[in-house]
């Protein structure tokens, strides 16, 4: 009976995510004067998509979810080639009870911090989907009382180690190597994290400071956080993929106002037009409403394929297991190991008490 279960909710997900799509044309008619606001609200701050760039946050995106932490720490991994050549990780954070995975670490192009969160694992992708679908708006953004996220992707952010360390060691990285912009990626939920992180990096450090790719990540708050997001991180580019099914969830009703789902701008879509024999790649540089109906909501999301490939880069972990990491015993490779509250931490610089008071 599970199987009944599971292909009744798989049905169901499917119906309502066709009428969300179908409501694609009436947003755009019924709700274009509410769209309209919100883009007049939005700014890029003369950021645009560099396709260079973005073949090379792809590859970081997709190292974090190496499972074998010393390969990782030593850069030395499968995916740890290509364009990240000469990659220095400084941390790894893996909280093993809430299943998360973050590194930190300085690139030599572009010269800058790279903070890297892990997404679903694929052997879970399908359960997460369904989960994803039901979220709520449930918590106000502090400081922002029209604001409203979804509290699990806050709090896997806020709420975690990961916060912390990511913090720690971007001090110890800047007090080390100079005040290097930074660059915050992540694919699905691990995009989800990102935005929280370059919101919460912005604030701090400045809005010119931070800048943010992510990869088929999902909705993480309403019209009003998404202006606010905007106006905060400008620099901001959220790629998707042909039918990838996450960027479509949780769903977006324009009719529900300030109660529905929105993404914040800007968008960028990677699709395949066919014109007889002839496969055309493109990539569509949308525009700054975060909900452009011309783009990836212009087409029924319902690929995980999709959604676990970006510029012919593999997004998911190398293991079966859910959680699953590997540790060699030998520490040369990485300076210090300690435990804290569950989380595994691998980093080059000692724990500094109080480390954050100057933060």
């Amino acid at each position: 009976m599970a199987w009944l279960r599971r292909t009744e909710t798989l049905v169901l997900l499917l119906v309502v995510l066709l009428a969300s799509a179908s409501t694609s044309a009436a947003a755009a008619a019924a709700g274009e004067e509410e769209e309209r606001v919100i883009r007049l609200k939005h700014s890029d701050g003369g950021y645009s998509y560099n396709h260079t760039l973005a073949h090379i946050l792809v590859e970081y995106a997709s190292a974090v979810y190496t499972s074998d932490l010393t390969s990782l720490f030593s850069w030395t991994c499968p995916r740890c080639k290509g364009h990240t050549k000469g990659f220095e990780v400084i941390e790894i954070i893996v909280d093993v009870e809430n299943c998360l995975q973050a590194f930190v670490g300085v690139a030599p192009d572009p010269r800058s911090i790279i903070i890297a969160f892990r997404g679903t694992q694929q052997h879970s992708v399908s359960n997460w989907i369904e989960d994803l679908f039901w979220k709520q708006l449930d918590v106000t953004y502090p400081g922002m009382p029209d604001a409203m996220v979804h509290h699990g992707f806050y709090s896997a952010y806020y709420n975690t180690t990961l916060r912390y360390e990511i913090l720690k060691s971007i001090k110890w990285a800047r007090k080390t190597y100079g005040n290097l912009p930074i660059n915050v990626v992540g694919h699905s939920m691990g995009g989800a994290l990102a935005s929280f992180c370059a919101l919460d990096l912005s604030v701090k450090f400045g809005s010119q400071e931070v800048e943010l790719m992510t990869f088929g990540q999902p909705r993480i708050g309403n019209p009003a956080f998404a202006v606010y997001f905007g106006e905060q991180v400008p620099r901001t580019i959220r790629v998707t993929h042909q039918n990838d099914i996450v960027p479509h969830l949780p769903p977006y009703y324009y009719y529900l106002g300030e109660w529905t789902y929105h993404h914040f701008a800007r968008e960028v879509w990677l699709h395949e037009s066919i014109d007889g024999n002839v496969v055309t790649r493109n990539e569509t540089v949308c525009d700054d409403s975060g909900e452009d109906p011309t783009c990836s909501r212009s087409v029924y999301g319902m690929s995980v394929a999709d959604h676990l490939e970006y510029y012919d880069v593999t997004l998911h972990a190398d293991s079966r297991g859910t959680c699953q990491f590997v540790i060699g015993a030998a520490n040369q490779v990485y300076n210090y190991v300690r435990e804290v509250d569950g989380s595994i931490i691998l980093s080059r610089y000692p724990q500094e008490p109080q480390a954050l008071e100057s933060m």
